[in-house]
């Protein structure tokens, strides 16, 4: 699923959940800027999914259309089956060094505490590991009952690997860290970035060495 497909999905839910939901209450939820809010917003109405109410002279509440449910009932499938298949290919990509990491009684930590810090976390316990740490940008929260630790506590833990817990694209995120200290060599990111295909170079022209005259 496409970031576009996504955003619309959220924007959908959102709408669905609370019609008196503001362009600002929207853009936090999706961690995009305003003016980007405001112009998906506007898309979605184009479409017909969802409709502008003015319920006061300064106040619009949105409301989605009977066509922007069954939108987002197909959105919802297609989310579904992007992340069965999305999940799949991490656990494996996981597990294979994970393996690698038991054999060899590395310790791992891992970056994050969500859904994919969870996987994360089931995965090292399949190979009889523990996490030597949690780590997040602020700390002061638990994760499955361990502390999670601020992120420039890093160099007080004695760790081979840090799991960069993350389903999104994992550029930026790596880059962070990297930016804070972590060395570059013991990230391992859920995802795999996809390198760009590399264009075949231009056939060089044959020139021809035949005599003038």
């Amino acid at each position: 699923m496409d970031t576009e497909s996504h955003r619309d999905l959220k924007l959908l839910e959102a709408v669905e959940k609370d019609s008196r939901v503001t362009q600002r209450g929207l853009a936090t939820k999706l961690g995009i800027a305003l003016g980007l809010t405001n112009i998906y917003l506007k898309r979605l109405v184009r479409k017909g999914y969802i409709k502008c109410v003015n319920v006061q002279s300064n106040r619009i509440s949105y409301l989605i259309t009977p066509r922007g449910i069954a939108e987002k009932a197909r959105l919802t499938y297609e989310f579904m089956d992007y992340s069965l298949h999305l999940y799949g290919e991490v656990r494996q990509h996981l597990r294979a060094v994970l393996q690698e990491c038991a054999a060899a009684d590395r310790r791992v930590a891992i970056y994050g505490r969500g859904e994919a810090a969870e996987l994360a976390y089931l995965s090292l316990k399949e190979f009889g590991l523990e996490p030597v740490a949690i780590f997040d940008v602020e700390g002061g929260h638990e994760f499955l009952g361990m502390p999670v630790r601020p992120l420039g506590e890093h160099t007080q833990i004695e760790y081979d690997l840090m799991i960069v817990a993350t389903l999104e694209r994992p550029g930026q995120q790596v880059a962070a860290l990297v930016n804070d200290g972590v060395p570059v060599d013991k990230l391992f990111p859920l995802r795999q970035e996809v390198p760009p295909r590399r264009r075949p170079a231009p056939e060089l022209a044959k020139t021809g060495t035949g005599d003038d005259g």
